[in-house]
């Protein structure tokens, strides 16, 4: 990701499908909030440079909304 960032900057399409993925490999890692913040900056970025309804973007947003509710139900479990 970080070669894709560099050689076709931060906001190409090829760039935020190597963000996503490694998003959901660090999320099957165990890595929750680490996967959760990077696919923030994922959505973010797309929301920049994808039109509204872009299956790309509507995805990510669908899945970052899914992993902050896990998150949440976690940490309400925990308190």
């Amino acid at each position: 990701m970080e070669t894709r960032k560099k050689k076709l900057g931060a906001d190409h399409p090829s760039t935020l499908t190597s963000m996503a993925n490694l998003a959901w490999t660090w999320k099957r890692f165990g890595r929750s909030a680490e996967a959760i913040g990077l696919l923030q900056e994922c959505v973010h970025l797309r929301c920049q440079t994808l039109r509204a309804g872009h299956p790309d973007l509507v995805s990510s947003q669908e899945t970052l909304a899914e992993w902050e509710a896990e998150q949440a139900g976690r940490n309400l479990a925990t308190s």
